[in-house]
């Protein structure tokens, strides 16, 4: 079992992962989670949707704020005119509007009880426990595969509410929901999502905490990977059981994989644009 950040550039395989540390071609046996941004986060978004849904059953990827940016352009009439190169292939592509479909079908979060642990694209907010997220991430599934997700999507940007209330209906319940899933980084002093900071931990504003370190976490228990964070710039968080693997690939850093289901999860790294040859 492999978690990975795929930023269009890699090739992977869970044997030769495991025997040579090498991400290189996809093996049979490997079942593969994605943490989202399948898109807009490297030069063949198209190709990298492709390979992802061709993997059926293999793979487990959740939606991130760039697959949702994604989803929310499709809506517009002039979204093959106004996308930026990268994303109007899509558009143009003569699978496009079945991919886009199967993209809207992804989950926001995915959890295996039996191997104990959970995949989220951004993180969870401190005051959620895993069944509370799991039962928020289930709501905003259900708008996006329904007939309502247009709607939404229209009114999808935006940094408010930063507070978790369990009275918040409509779009404000949901956009909380999408914001904590597949954006937050930092919490601020007042427990709410802090939509502005997104640089490094040593630079970051007094009292703002990563979610991931908030005292007294309610899913502090659970064993969560997630991606989303480039600048967090350390993976392994042992003291807190998360595993943030977004390592900066497509900004020319390393493109990370987890294996999950070691003793204990075990690191897989390669450079960005990196060939075979030059491992």
């Amino acid at each position: 079992m492999m978690a990975m950040d795929w930023p269009h550039a890699s090739k992977l395989n869970c044997r030769s992962a495991s025997e040579r540390d090498r991400l290189h071609t996809i093996d049979d046996q490997c079942r593969l989670w994605f943490v989202g941004d399948l898109v807009n986060r490297g030069p063949d978004s198209l190709g990298v949707l492709r390979r992802v849904r061709d993997l059926g059953e293999r793979a487990v990827t959740v939606l991130g704020n760039h697959d949702l940016s994604l989803l929310a352009l499709a809506q517009r009439d002039d979204a093959a005119a106004t996308a930026k190169k990268g994303l109007r292939e899509i558009f143009e592509a003569p699978d496009g509007d079945t991919l886009l479909e199967w993209l809207r079908h992804r989950p926001l979060m995915h959890r295996d009880e039996l191997l104990g642990w959970t995949m989220v694209h951004a993180g969870i907010p401190p005051q959620w426990t895993i069944a509370e997220a799991q039962a928020r991430a289930r709501e905003l599934e259900s708008t996006l595969r329904g007939p309502a997700h247009a709607e939404f999507l229209a009114g999808l940007y935006g940094n408010t509410p930063t507070h978790w209330n369990p009275e918040l209906v409509g779009l404000a319940r949901l956009r909380y929901i999408a914001n904590a899933l597949t954006r937050q980084r930092f919490i601020a002093p007042d427990g709410g999502l802090d939509m502005d900071y997104k640089k490094t931990l040593a630079d970051a504003p007094s009292g703002l905490v990563p979610w991931f370190a908030w005292p007294e976490r309610a899913a502090a228990d659970e064993r969560i990977v997630f991606g989303h964070w480039s600048a967090l710039e350390r993976v392994a968080w042992p003291e807190d059981r998360v595993w943030g693997i977004d390592t900066g690939a497509a900004w020319g850093g390393q493109l990370t994989a987890l294996q999950l289901d070691g003793a204990a999860p075990r690191l897989v790294q390669v450079e960005a644009g990196a060939s075979e040859t030059s491992r």
